[in-house]
């Protein structure tokens, strides 16, 4: 998952030795099939990156790692956990929008796509009371 969203192994450490971030990592035997890395600051959360190996999209591997975060960021203290998700995504905004995520804004022409115009972003949050 790392090298479909361009994020290296430099750039996983780098945000696991900051302050407030922390990652998980799903495997499937001796594979690693997804992971997730999320951010607390005071009573908010982010959650930076969610990846899911393609051969195990669709499968749970995205709800698993989705609620390890939930649960974490809960524990961590944060009352809100927010999202960005490409509006040209449907699969992981229907995700989110079973975890109760409910869309708050919207970034315009926020992720750069390869041979394909700029997709938005939607802006999500899930409060967490």
């Amino acid at each position: 998952p790392l090298g479909e969203r361009g994020w290296t192994r430099q750039d996983v450490a780098g945000l696991l030795a900051a302050p407030g971030v922390a990652g998980f990592l799903l495997t499937a035997g001796t594979s690693d099939i997804g992971m997730a890395i999320c951010r607390v600051a005071a009573d908010e959360a982010e959650l930076l990156t969610i990846a899911v190996d393609a051969a195990y999209r669709r499968r749970g591997a995205g709800r698993l790692l989705l609620a390890a975060v939930i649960d974490h960021v809960r524990s961590a203290g944060a009352r809100s956990l927010f999202l960005e998700v490409g509006a040209d995504n449907p699969a992981a905004y229907s995700l989110y929008v079973s975890r109760d995520f409910a869309a708050v804004g919207r970034r315009m022409a926020y992720y750069a796509r390869a041979d394909l115009p700029p997709a938005d972003a939607v802006v999500m949050r899930l409060a967490l009371n």
